[in-house]
């Protein structure tokens, strides 16, 4: 009994090395596997979609789906069976994803020719997410993330100035075109508004009076100016924190990626993971 037992816990070591690290090779090819069976799966869901396609291979489709479905199966079970909290890996945000990846074909045998089950099926390519934590990307992702989280109140107060002058603007195209020209309420100026600032432009409503193509023409090139600003404000926080790094160059946590961390330190203070040997 005790052998069993000892084999099942060397099981579960060995399994959650290959599925939880990422440092070893075993992990590190599990999650190239993974990557390619996600994205072959989101590239089927599409196809079952075009008529022609899925008409003359709908067996060969059907046939690998099932195929990627029992691997995400098995997947999903060595989790809950390797980790020490189960639960709490079943209720979190990647454990949810992980069950909505396996889900639809399941329900399909009892909900037959219903489409919506290749909607919820591509949100497979949500457990990308989950490759990002390896170390190979979550340097960059860190630092990407730090960079957008720095940027948030200069962006907050961008996009509010964005919106009173889509407002303001609607307003006035309402006032000034009218119902005759398509803006026949406030909401319907401050559409055509955005659709204009975003460069858009669908056509569905245009201006024909002077004053009202001159205001279009000053939105048009003010939108210009919108769309680089937001980009410009996450790339200046890159590039400080890109030079931080040069006068930092601290190892990477081979855990997460953290690059951040005091110069006597041992382990990281993200992830936990041991920094100096």
């Amino acid at each position: 009994m005790t052998n069993i037992k000892s084999n099942y816990q060397l099981f579960r070591q060995r399994v959650y090395i290959i599925i939880y690290g990422t440092t070893t090779r075993a992990g590190r090819l599990f999650d190239f596997i993974l990557l390619g069976l996600i994205l072959l799966s989101v590239l089927l869901v599409m196809m079952e979609t075009v008529a022609g396609f899925d008409a003359k291979y709908h067996f060969e489709l059907v046939f690998l789906e099932w195929l990627i479905t029992f691997f995400f199966t098995v997947e999903y079970i060595l989790r809950i069976l390797t980790i020490n909290k189960p639960w709490k890996y079943i209720f979190s945000f990647y454990g949810i994803i992980d069950l909505i990846a396996i889900l639809p074909m399941y329900l399909s045998l009892l909900y037959l020719g219903s489409n919506i089950f290749s909607v919820v099926r591509s949100l497979r390519l949500m457990r990308l997410f989950k490759i990002l934590n390896h170390p190979q990307f979550s340097r960059q992702s860190i630092q990407l993330k730090e960079a957008i989280s720095a940027s948030k109140g200069k962006i907050i107060v961008f996009i509010y100035f964005v919106l009173i002058i889509t407002i303001i603007v609607g307003s006035v195209m309402y006032l000034v075109e009218g119902k005759e020209s398509g803006f026949t309420s406030i909401p319907a100026g401050i559409y055509w508004t955005i659709v204009t600032l975003t460069t858009v432009g669908y056509g569905d409503i245009s201006p024909v009076t002077p004053l009202g193509q001159f205001i279009a023409s000053f939105v048009m090139i003010l939108g210009y100016g919108i769309i680089a600003v937001p980009t410009g404000i996450v790339t200046a926080e890159i590039a400080k924190r890109h030079q931080y790094i040069h006068n930092h160059p601290e190892a990477p946590c081979p855990g997460c990626g953290k690059d951040e961390y005091p110069n006597n330190a041992l382990y990281c203070p993200q992830c936990g993971h041991i920094l100096k040997e």
